[in-house]
């Protein structure tokens, strides 16, 4: 899994959404958007959440941070993020790479409501120095998406 998978799942579902692959790190948010040249914010970053029965991810903008509360409420448990290294077993992407697409494994995917300020929002792609630029709606719907308020 990583890039490539990310890459071919894009083409296998005729996705049209193109790959960055960058010089430069993009592994956190403030490196990606240094080397995107804009606000940390539009970088959707994915937090790979532990459940009891089962991993999510969730996808927010860059400049947030779970609200402990919030995750509770709409989730029924308190949230676990997955370990660093676990999380290329749980997603198929090393960590710094964490992408909604070319997962190992079937996993669900939320959006949160922090990133509805955006048109368009340029998460990772399977690797710590490659990313996509992607229109939001378009997002949602690629990764069959649900919108949540989980993040302040």
């Amino acid at each position: 899994m990583t890039l490539e998978s990310v890459k071919k799942h894009i083409e296998d579902e005729n996705l049209g959404i193109e790959i960055y692959e960058m010089e430069d790190s993009t592994a956190t948010v403030e490196l990606a958007a240094e080397a995107l040249g804009v606000e940390p914010g539009r970088i959707a970053k994915s937090m790979a959440i532990r459940l009891r029965e089962r991993d999510i991810l969730i996808l927010a903008k860059g400049d947030v941070r779970l609200d402990n509360r919030k995750f509770k409420d709409t989730f029924k448990e308190k949230a676990r993020f997955i370990r660093g290294e676990d999380i290329f077993e749980a997603t198929g992407h090393p960590v710094g790479g964490v992408c909604p697409f070319g997962l190992s494994k079937p996993l669900d995917i939320y959006l949160d409501e922090s990133l509805r300020v955006y048109d368009h929002v340029y998460p990772a792609a399977g690797s710590p120095n490659a990313c996509m630029k992607v229109d939001l709606d378009y997002l949602k719907e690629a990764v069959q998406g649900e919108w949540v308020d989980v993040c302040k």
